[in-house]
């Protein structure tokens, strides 16, 4: 008699397809807060899920896209040096 399954190895592709969504989500919520946490973070688990061969390659990808710009946005801000120039015409 057996009490428990046996084990599957089906969680791959699965993990994949969730690291490739939670980088799309941080990197869209990195663009608003905390980009120099974020933006490293989604870089990484979209390198993941592409390794792994996720079937959502394409989230995967914006991911990737939306780390790189949340870490443009914290260049532009350090290099600007927290200055904003806005100058409305009227």
């Amino acid at each position: 008699m057996q009490l428990t399954s046996p084990a599957r190895r089906f969680t791959g592709t699965r993990d994949a397809d969730g690291m490739a969504v939670a980088s799309f989500v941080l990197g869209l919520v990195g663009l608003l807060v905390m980009n120099i946490v974020l933006g490293p973070v989604a870089v990484v688990l979209a390198g993941l899920a592409l390794r792994r061969g996720t079937a959502r390659r394409g989230r995967a990808l914006l991911g990737l896209a939306l780390g790189i710009a949340d870490l443009a946005v914290l260049a532009a801000l350090v290099v600007g040096d927290g200055v904003v120039v806005w100058s409305p015409v009227g």
